[in-house]
């Protein structure tokens, strides 16, 4: 029986395990080298040297600067410009979101008189939304169609063109002019019957909301396309469609409509005072009146008397 060996026998070695590591007698070349002092890439006794780290040593004052230390080293002038600099790039960007959204969505108007009173007072603050279309009951504001406002249009100045332009104050144009819509294109809209009522599309308007008549001027008109037929809910102090009936012109009483391409937006709520904040929502009065004629005419149809001068 053979006898077990304490030591290796020479003449039977055992053969290292496969995945076994081995110690070598002499490291390759390669290797050597990067443990040679001497030969040490990127090293030089007489200076500083860059190591993997990214950090910089200066032997001769022993100051040590890392790449996140520059920033440190700004001068005072550097972080003015620098702070000037990110301020800049937020106050524009704030103007460029303030202006489109003026443009695209919503401006500010201020109330200057009484033609919509009670809905609308005097000094009342508006915001005026431009994304949905227009709709009958509706409260909206315009660009003067030509002659409503019976006086030049005043230049309001660079600074509060400029103000309004960005969003910054309420439109300072003052050939914008306020109105309910009463006749959408098509309608055919009438004043008054035996109980003081206005028709529209052979059906009677409830206008109690008013507190008052609702108009002391006979009229009856089909609103043509692509305009709208307006009035002021203070209707004894408004200067209306109604008003402008017998306007002369190439097609006469035309100036009465407003064109639809006009009409800047709904006036969706009162902003100021915070008093006064509510919504300026349709009435329900107009909510179940029947749609007008379809293809509206491309011309007004128009019945007034004298006295739709006011």
């Amino acid at each position: 029986m053979a006898e077990p060996r304490d030591v290796a026998d020479p003449a039977s070695p055992d053969p290292a395990p496969r995945h076994a590591l081995t110690e070598a007698d002499e490291l390759p070349d390669s290797l050597q080298d990067l443990f040679d002092d001497d030969d040490e890439p990127g090293r030089d006794d007489d200076s500083g040297h860059d190591d993997d780290s990214g950090h910089a040593h200066d032997h001769d004052d022993g100051e040590l600067t890392t790449v996140a230390g520059e920033r440190e080293r700004l001068t005072f002038g550097q972080h003015v410009v620098a702070f000037v600099r990110e301020i800049s790039v937020v106050v524009v960007g704030a103007l460029v979101v303030s202006t489109l959204l003026r443009a695209f969505v919503g401006q500010m108007f201020d109330i200057p008189s009484e033609s919509m009173t009670s809905a609308l007072q005097v000094g009342d603050r508006v915001l005026v939304e431009k994304v949905s279309g227009i709709e009958r009951g509706q409260i909206v504001v315009f660009h003067d169609p030509g002659g409503w406002l019976g006086r030049e249009i005043e230049d309001p100045g660079p600074v509060a063109r400029a103000l309004a332009f960005i969003g910054l104050a309420p439109g300072a144009s003052s050939d914008y002019v306020i109105k309910r819509v009463i006749g959408m294109p098509g309608d055919t809209v009438m004043c008054c019957d035996d109980e003081g009522r206005i028709w529209i599309n052979d059906q009677p308007v409830d206008e109690s909301y008013l507190g008052l008549a609702p108009s002391t001027i006979p009229f009856r008109v089909q609103v043509p396309a692509e305009h709208v037929f307006v009035l002021g809910d203070n209707r004894p102090n408004s200067r209306d469609s109604r008003c402008h009936l017998r306007d002369p012109g190439p097609l006469p009483g035309q100036n009465a409509f407003i064109p639809t391409d006009k009409v800047v937006g709904r006036a969706a709520a009162v902003v100021w005072p915070p008093a006064r904040w509510r919504g300026l929502a349709a009435p329900e009065a107009y909510r179940n009146v029947p749609a007008g004629q379809s293809p509206a005419r491309e011309t007004a149809v128009i019945e007034a008397g004298a006295e739709a001068q006011c």
